[in-house]
């Protein structure tokens, strides 16, 4: 294992940091009572590349490999969730099946404008019906001519408001995982629209919503692969998204641990800043160990990923870990702020909400345990 930052990267993540410290974090305020991306700012995102992380050099993008990837994302994880969300969901899950499964054509036509931040991506896997059980979906894609018509709905589909494409998974075939197939659609496609926004208890300034698709028809050049493959490529797309959310947790989780040791060090209780009680220095070891145990599991996943195997248990295993750590640490850091915490005037109290969502999206706490536990099994009986 090699997990060495190369110069290249180190510039990156500087000049990233330099960007989220300088510009994004001043704005958390603003971003917290508007429920919005302040205008501009994720123009400068595209200015510094970050919506081409996935994206090979040849389409425009930087294509950056994961263990580089999840170290920009560590960074992006330390400032406002909202505004990560919307480049992390971007680079993660909204451009990465084209990226693995689409034909030339659909690269050539589509990923320019993707790195470039000029088009966001979407992806629209999850239904009414189907949350944990994405095999479970019923979007419908009947053959129509020389394409498809897509019918039913989507649902908690993040960048929905501001994407402009999105990749779907339909049912084309049988019952099951072998069944789904998918596609690209653009925004504003005649039988597609985005639907009301669902609220949401943290991640402000970026949106899920609702999708409908009434005979929405797609043509042939649109459907990414073979038919029947799309459950496939969904279940690639999410490995990688995984250790992103997990790498972004890192971050998110760091950051909280940082801003309870500068207020503990501050906040005066009995006389003694409360950072001398070994009650808060105890929370202050646990936050900064587990805290590093996730960022070396994160990187560890990053890495195999990188090495061309399919890291779907390390991937679960670095989700599961990271995010449920970062809820730790985050409860913590609200505790070490004391009634300051409970507070919208405090940072640490939207770095508390924002965390609750990492446990749920992209696969829950749940999910990931029976992916681990599944892989284990099935390597015991193959023996």
């Amino acid at each position: 294992m090699d997990f060495t930052v190369s110069n290249e990267w180190q510039v990156l993540v500087d000049t990233l940091r330099s960007f989220c410290e300088d510009e994004v974090d001043p704005l958390w305020r603003e971003i917290e009572e508007s429920n919005a991306i302040p205008e501009g700012l994720l123009e400068k995102a595209g200015q510094l590349g970050l919506f081409g992380l996935s994206i090979p050099e040849e389409y425009g993008g930087l294509g950056l490999p994961m263990v580089a990837k999840a170290l920009v994302y560590e960074q992006l994880g330390r400032t406002h969730a909202g505004f990560t969300s919307i480049i992390g969901t971007h680079c993660g899950i909204g451009v990465s099946v084209i990226v693995a499964a689409g034909s030339e054509e659909q690269k050539q036509r589509y990923l320019p404008s993707l790195a470039s931040g000029e088009v966001i991506g979407a992806f629209a896997l999850t239904e009414p019906e189907a949350g944990s059980d994405a095999g479970n979906l019923r979007l419908r894609a009947i053959r129509d001519g020389e394409g498809w018509r897509l019918t039913g709905t989507k649902h908690y589909i993040t960048n929905s408001k501001i994407a402009g494409l999105f990749t779907v998974f339909a049912r084309t075939g049988e019952s099951g995982g072998k069944g789904i197939s998918a596609f690209v659609v653009e925004a504003g496609a005649p039988g597609f629209e985005v639907g009301r926004a669902q609220t949401t208890m943290g991640l402000r300034g970026s949106h899920v919503a609702e999708l409908s698709f009434d005979g929405c028809w797609v043509p042939d050049d649109q459907m990414i692969g073979a038919p029947g493959t799309g459950y496939q490529a969904a279940l690639s797309t999410l490995a990688q998204g995984r250790v992103g959310i997990a790498a972004r947790c890192v971050g998110a989780a760091s950051r909280a641990t940082e801003l309870a040791l500068t207020f503990a060090t501050q906040r005066e209780q009995f006389g003694s800043k409360i950072a001398e009680f070994q009650m808060i220095q105890a929370y202050l070891a646990e936050m900064a160990a587990e805290t590093e145990a996730a960022r070396h599991l994160a990187y560890y996943a990053a890495w195999l990923l990188d090495q061309g195997g399919s890291a779907r248990r390390e991937a679960a295993m670095a989700k599961l870990i990271a995010t449920e750590t970062y809820g730790r640490v985050v409860d913590k850091a609200v505790q070490i702020h004391g009634g300051m915490g409970y507070c919208t005037e405090t940072e640490i109290e939207h770095f508390y909400r924002d965390a609750r969502i990492t446990r749920i999206y992209e696969g829950t706490s749940e999910i990931q345990k029976l992916v681990i536990a599944r892989d284990m099994i099935r390597k015991v009986r193959g023996r």
